[in-house]
């Protein structure tokens, strides 16, 4: 069964791009779906995540943020 990551970020977010491109680079390793949620289309998630983003969070659970490293994601995926 493949995982579930969202990614939780912003328009016009550098790292928030630069996590994207590393979470596509890691499906060609391991099968996981992506979705990308921005923080600006919810109020509670705007506060919650506002100084955090990027966020990453596999199966409801958060693993990264900021500077996103490709090595815990992928130790987290398998």
């Amino acid at each position: 069964m493949s995982k579930s990551v969202t990614l939780y970020s912003k328009a016009t977010c550098p790292l928030c791009d630069e996590a994207a491109y590393l979470l596509e680079e890691l499906q060609e390793e391991v099968t996981f779906s992506i979705q990308t949620v921005d923080i600006y289309s919810d109020e509670a998630l705007l506060e919650k995540f506002m100084l955090m983003i990027p966020v990453v969070e596999i199966e409801g659970e958060i693993v990264d943020y900021g500077r996103i490293s490709k090595k815990t994601i992928r130790k987290r995926l398998l």
